[in-house]
């Protein structure tokens, strides 16, 4: 099977395995729907990006996109992975800092950060607070020097770069709501250069996520070094670092079951696969030989390359384990003849948002038949009391298959895996028909395994309520 991973994503006498853990088991202990993590695939994929330190021949700063999953566990193995942080609120970063994180190994990203965050990020003397726009710049030298502390800080640009990805998640084009004009960081950096308060280290830019165009990145490493080059020209200011963002693809259609039933644009995205050292390699050559052009080689010397990985550290190590609670059958309008055969799990949008806001695919595969063909049709739904709560595009815009193949006589009591779902899932989940949230598993390898988030009680239910 094409979605196997040796060591981590296995199976045996036909039962889905799970870093040597039956998958159904684990259903069987914590009940369903289960998040389970792998530890050894997030330390696997963190030094898989980092392998492009060694192609660049300079400093590589990996910070990973705590928005992707904060979990506290999962941050602590980022963490014990040599990987740096990257933040999106005060909320993030008291999380990073409670696990050990030390100032200099995190940055702060955001639009519309707060006073008491920018305080925050400053008395932690984190490695950069990203800067959004000329208004919170000035905020952040009033707040240095009320406290009487300098601040660390990079300015994000919006270059118009647009990569193949999806439309909600483009973030380099001037019709997002990121970051600032190229020329007005120029004035900024004319404005701050001698300030007391401000030390201005490197200049940022992020094109979005899951993007399938390697050649993107090129586009925007140069256009951060045209950026470094002016700001030398214009300021004298040396910066100490570029910062490429992330949005490294993880491949959703692995097996190529469903690759057919997507639109060409969809499918390049959703079966992009690419080693982020493949794509950071050439850029970073094609700088050098920029700089070589410019006589601008110089500027390079000392500089540090940062990137913001997030999808591709977490997401395929992340599956879900769901249970079949319900069956139907229900005639086909229009066909006369034809039946839809429903099942319905426990596992709705509440805790897998992006199947709903973006129409994201995450493969399944049946966790005691794992090895059996997937290949009869059924119709999958939800639990929630929302028409939306499907596994498959209502609209028929051809985003998500109609159908889901799974073994035939797939039936309620059966446990579903979906893969590839450790992204923007439990950071984003809510208790949506008072539904309790999973708990989470991490498993360690070895067949070893914990408990990393206990399941809701009916006391979470309404913890904050006041009546």
């Amino acid at each position: 099977m094409p979605w196997k991973i040796d060591n981590f994503l296995t199976t045996e006498n036909g039962e889905l395995v799970i870093d040597g853990v039956p998958a159904a088991a684990l259903a069987g202990e914590f009940g369903t729907p289960l998040f389970v993590f792998s530890e050894p695939r997030i330390r696997h994929n963190v030094a898989r990006l980092r392998k492009a330190e060694e192609i660049i021949g300079c400093g590589l700063k990996v910070c990973y996109a705590a928005k992707a999953n904060s979990n506290m566990a999962i941050l602590r193995a980022v963490r014990d992975a040599g990987s740096d942080l990257e933040v999106n609120s005060g909320g993030e970063l008291w999380k990073a800092l409670e696990i050990g994180f030390r100032g200099d190994r995190i940055i702060f990203n955001g639009t519309s950060k707060e006073i008491w965050e920018i305080e925050m990020a400053i008395k932690a003397r984190i490695y950069a607070i990203q800067v959004d726009s000329l208004y919170e710049l000035a905020l952040i030298e009033d707040t240095a020097r009320r406290i009487e502390s300098p601040a660390n800080v990079s300015l994000r640009l919006v270059p118009e770069i647009e990569s193949k990805t999806h439309s909600g998640l483009q973030t380099a084009l001037l019709t997002s709501k990121f970051g600032m004009m190229p020329d007005e960081a120029l004035e900024a950096f004319r404005i701050y250069k001698d300030s007391p308060h401000l030390r201005l280290k490197g200049v940022h830019l992020h094109i979005g996520s899951q993007n399938p165009d390697p050649a993107s990145y090129s586009d925007a490493l140069h256009a951060l070094f045209e950026n470094l080059v002016a700001i030398h020209r214009e300021t004298g200011i040396k910066l100490e670092h570029l910062n490429l963002g992330g949005g490294f693809p993880v491949n959703y259609l692995r097996d190529g079951g469903h690759a057919n039933d997507f639109a060409d644009a969809e499918r390049e995205m959703f079966e992009a696969d690419f080693e982020p050292a493949d794509a950071i390699g050439p850029a970073w050559r094609a700088i050098k030989e920029a700089a070589n052009d410019a006589e601008a080689t110089n500027l390079l010397d000392g500089l540090t390359l940062l990137i913001e990985p997030g999808r591709s550290v977490i997401a395929d190590a992340g599956i879900c384990l769901t249970t079949i609670r319900n069956e139907k059958v229900r005639p086909i309008a229009d066909s006369g003849t034809d039946f839809d055969d429903w099942v319905l799990t426990d596992a709705g949008f509440n805790i897998l948002l992006s199947m709903e806001t973006y129409k994201w695919y995450y493969q399944i595969v049946h966790a005691s038949r794992a090895d059996d063909a997937h290949a009869t049709k059924y119709k999958l739904a939800g639990p929630l009391c929302d028409g939306g709560d499907v596994y498959f595009d209502i609209e028929g815009q051809g985003r998500l298959p109609d159908h889901r193949l799974l073994p035939d006589g797939t039936k309620p009591g059966d446990v579903l895996a979906l893969l590839n779902c450790g992204a923007y899932s439990i950071a984003q989940m809510f208790q949506y028909n008072g539904r309790f949230l999973p708990c989470v598993v991490m498993t360690k390898g070895s067949g070893k395994y914990e408990l990393i988030r206990k399941r809701d009680g009916f006391e979470d239910l309404v913890t904050n309520d006041v009546w």
